[in-house]
């Protein structure tokens, strides 16, 4: 039987990272150890305090449906929790609970593109964000993000790139892939951008605990002015080290939540109750958990940069937040697709090629420093000998 799928189907690329992440599986499959640093996967368990709590809930029988809008106890601590910490003025009527921040990215882009619309996102960047508007019909326009900068984006050029079309502009930081944060001036000057050309903001702010230098992180929406026409996503995937559990939130006015509850309601109906219990115990009975894990992603990062550096061929910048590397292999005497073929193939390590994240990731692999540091040792020092066999081999 032959299938008519929805041609919009024909505007997605499948996730590169996964397609990397899947090349190692079966190489594992047939009896290989594998270096993985290609995924945003911590390897750290979720702290114990918050599994007891999620334990505890499934057995108390906290299994059913909650409400659309999540658990008012969980908006409210999250409020708290943004409020206090970052400056964003909202209370728990401003906050919706999502099954992870894929499906807040949906729901959020879902409720504000229509056909023909224009988004500003950054390039490099994680590619739901090109994937979908154009599922919805919409244009991505992408900005550019360049080692040469900073990764900070060049604001002439950015204001150049809006157009009578253009309704928002995303930004992420800490930043996926590049590990780099925007600076104060930056998002200063976004702003003043976008209250010029009365846009919305899309701040991904899912790596804000994962920081490591003097600047701490900066919420855009704490910015004068800004809180209104800001819509802030987070979650407790990476800072707790809970990918798994598959809860996020979206923080923004109540417009905007109640118009994102509607696709949330068609789309999930709501997080998992138990999960959302967790995540109340995650945000409210914190001690040092989080921090003991921050500086230990802070000890892996200057052992691999550190490393990196010293290897013939291959350059990096020393990342701000999240646990990513961008390795800059231009160098090479080979494309960044061929040399991370070339060593999850014979050498299994597994990095990504930064052309998955856009086009300003051509000469670049992203290494997620989430691994173990033994783990870190062994992939890097094969990293350093499939770059010397390279330069041979040429």
């Amino acid at each position: 039987m032959g299938v008519k799928f929805a041609k919009r189907i024909e505007n997605l690329v499948p996730s590169g990272i996964r397609r990397v992440n899947e090349r190692a599986l079966a190489l594992e499959r047939e009896g290989k150890k594998v270096c993985h640093f290609e995924l945003g996967r911590p390897d750290f368990d979720t702290p114990e305090y918050i599994k007891k709590a999620g334990i505890k809930a499934i057995e108390d029988g906290d299994v059913f449906y909650t409400s659309n809008f999540g658990k008012l106890n969980l908006r409210e601590a999250v409020a708290k929790y943004l409020s206090e910490k970052k400056h964003i003025p909202v209370a728990g009527e401003n906050i919706l609970i999502t099954v992870g921040l894929a499906e807040a990215i949906f729901d959020v882009l879902a409720v504000l593109l229509e056909e023909g619309d224009e988004i500003l996102v950054p390039d490099p960047v994680w590619m739901n964000y090109v994937n979908i508007p154009k599922l919805l019909g919409a244009k991505p326009i992408k900005y550019d993000l360049s080692e040469d900068n900073d990764y900070q984006p060049d604001m002439s050029a950015f204001e150049e790139r809006l157009t009578d079309r253009t309704k928002a502009v995303v930004i992420v930081s800490p930043h996926n892939p590049t590990g780099s944060m925007l600076s104060a001036d930056t998002l200063k000057r976004i702003a003043d951008i976008a209250k010029k050309h009365d846009l919305t903001v899309i701040s991904d702010e899912i790596y804000e605990r994962l920081t490591y230098g003097e600047n701490g992180h900066i919420s855009i929406a704490s910015l004068p002015d800004m809180a209104e026409r800001t819509v802030t996503l987070n979650g407790f995937s990476k800072a707790y080290s809970m990918t798994g559990w598959r809860i996020g939130y979206v923080a923004a006015s109540k417009e905007w939540i109640s118009a994102l509850n509607k696709i949330h309601q068609v789309n999930t109906t709501s997080a998992a109750s138990f999960t959302q219990t967790a995540a109340i115990e995650a945000l409210c009975g914190e001690n040092d958990e989080v921090e003991r894990m921050r500086e230990e992603y802070r000890i892996r990062r200057d052992y691999a940069v550190k490393s990196i550096n010293q290897i013939k061929g291959l350059s990096c910048k020393v990342p701000e937040g999240a646990f990513y590397i961008f390795i800059n292999v231009k160098a090479l005497p080979v494309s960044e697709e061929k040399f991370a073929e070339y060593l999850l193939e014979n050498y299994q390590v597994a990095m990504v090629p930064g052309t998955v994240f856009g086009e300003n990731g051509r000469g670049y692999l992203r290494m997620s420093f989430a691994s173990g540091i033994e783990e870190l040792k062994e992939g890097l020092s094969k990293l350093e000998r499939a770059a010397e066999k390279i330069f041979v081999d040429k």
